[in-house]
């Protein structure tokens, strides 16, 4: 059973921004791991953060797209079954998780 995706409104400009090839793949891989965001730890898809550079990214998980170092971070609505996507941005040395915990205070 597919979660719904929904995205914060910054990261719907994000996904936007991207080129047109870029963002088919991401739509796909967000889309994959929709059928089960849950971390891997409980048999999804989802790689969950915790402390990442002193931010505190606890409850949030990330898609890893390496050979276009996109990083995707969502969030897990348990109710409701949601997956509510963060930020899509380039990797950049921890920068995209920087802008998942500003974004994140204010879910």
């Amino acid at each position: 059973m597919s979660y719904c995706i929904e995205y914060h409104a910054d990261a719907e400009k994000d996904r936007a921004a991207l080129n047109a090839s870029v963002r088919i793949q991401v739509d796909r891989a967000i889309s994959k791991v929709s059928q089960n965001p849950l971390p891997k730890s409980e048999g999804g898809y989802g790689t969950p953060l915790g402390n990442k550079g002193g931010k505190n990214l606890t409850g949030l998980c990330r898609i890893k797209l390496l050979k276009l170092g996109i990083r995707v971070v969502y969030k897990i609505i348990r109710e409701g079954e949601i997956m509510k996507i963060i930020v899509i941005a380039a990797r950049a040395d921890g920068e995209v998780y920087d802008v998942a915990a500003k974004r994140n205070e204010t879910l």
